[in-house]
């Protein structure tokens, strides 16, 4: 995934190159969606930002271009528009989430340089000096085991229990699978620490990258759980 348009303006629209490989045949489409994290610690003040239904999908190597329009400025924490925040990139497969793609996010106003002194809050915070910067090479990514389609129940993988990359062994049934991709790179800490590095040094920073990967607050645990059983990933893989 490649984030485009980074750095830009706050009221720019979001926007991600997707690649992914589609290992077989789908009998539906993808939904693909943008959460902005509004706050740490208010799930309601979320925005989904955009949701696009991709399809049908050929077998083989597919691209295209996610853009969704940035957050209404009314909705969130008048406080905390500029700051650290995070943006996620979600896909799923009847209903089914199967992939989950965390960014840190950095709004800053330009030309404010007295830490002392909080930017203004909104209205009277002018978005057009709001540059937003996206940390594009510390992504927080999460995988998910699904049942992709009733033909593929004999190769579903009935154990379980699953280790993840870290070599942490979770539960399939209530679901906290979480097969971090940059656990070998870029443990949890170490990204938090790059990020507050980076983007300054913001208390909100881990929790709100913890709490928008926590499914139980941001997911459709019952969804995904409705069907029973362990689930495979082997339909797709992302680059």
């Amino acid at each position: 995934m490649v984030v485009l348009d980074n750095p830009c303006n706050f009221e720019n629209p979001f926007q991600f190159e997707i690649t992914f490989e589609c290992l077989q045949e789908l009998e539906d489409d993808l939904e693909w969606k943008v959460l902005y994290v509004g706050s740490a610690h208010d799930a309601a003040k979320d925005q989904v930002l955009d949701e696009i239904l991709v399809g049908p999908v050929p077998v083989g190597i597919n691209k295209f271009v996610l853009q969704a329009d940035a957050p209404s400025p009314q909705q969130l924490p008048p406080d905390e528009i500029v700051g650290v925040t995070v943006v996620l990139v979600t896909c799923s497969y009847k209903e089914r989430e199967f992939v989950r793609v965390g960014y840190y996010v950095n709004n800053e106003l330009l030309g404010h340089d007295d830490p002392d002194t909080p930017p203004p809050p909104y209205p009277q915070l002018d978005l057009s000096q709001v540059q937003r910067q996206i940390l594009a090479d510390k992504p927080r990514v999460t995988k998910f085991p699904i049942q992709w389609d009733d033909s593929n129940n004999s190769s579903t993988n009935n154990n379980n229990n699953i280790t993840n990359n870290a070599g942490a062994e979770t539960n399939d049934i209530s679901m906290e699978v979480s097969n971090d991709e940059n656990a070998h790179h870029h443990p949890f800490q170490q990204t938090t620490n790059a990020a507050v590095g980076v983007l300054g040094d913001s208390a909100g920073v881990e929790a709100k990258m913890a709490a928008a990967m926590d499914t139980s607050l941001r997911g459709t645990l019952s969804s995904q759980n409705s069907n029973g059983g362990a689930g495979d990933n082997n339909a797709m893989s992302m680059e």
